[in-house]
């Protein structure tokens, strides 16, 4: 089972949220792909934030309160954000999950840049099929 890799069962070619994206396109984003988070990327398309719901929501709620501007997702972002490379265990992520609180993953490749998306129920997904073929 440790042979599974993230680039067998990530999915490819995922949404992201480009820098400068509009608060309300973000959230268009994330409930039409029905994602908890997206990645945020710039022009190289390397990953330089994640954005989740309660980020927006927290945003949101308070921008409209003030009756303040549009924010951007720069404004809300987490910078920093965890992402794993291709060629990690499935098994390994498993564990983290569990230990951590992250349900998506960006996967990147050597130059950091989007190359997938790994989503809790991939996960599971994996390891119970892998688990029928033992």
């Amino acid at each position: 089972m440790s042979s599974l890799l993230v680039k067998d069962v990530m999915a490819k070619h995922p949404p992201a949220i480009a820098e400068g994206t509009p608060l309300t396109d973000v959230v268009d984003t994330l409930l039409r792909h029905k994602l908890t988070g997206l990645p945020v990327i710039d022009s190289d398309e390397q990953v330089v934030g994640f954005v989740s719901e309660q980020d927006c929501l927290r945003s949101m709620l308070v921008s409209s309160y003030h009756a303040e501007g549009s924010p951007k997702v720069e404004d809300v972002m987490r910078r920093d954000p965890l992402t794993i490379g291709l060629d990690r265990s499935v098994v390994d992520i498993a564990e983290q999950m569990i230990k951590q609180k992250p349900k998506i993953y960006p996967v990147v490749d050597e130059r950091h840049r989007l190359v997938g998306l790994l989503v809790r129920s991939q996960v599971l997904t994996a390891l119970k099929n892998n688990r029928g073929s033992t």
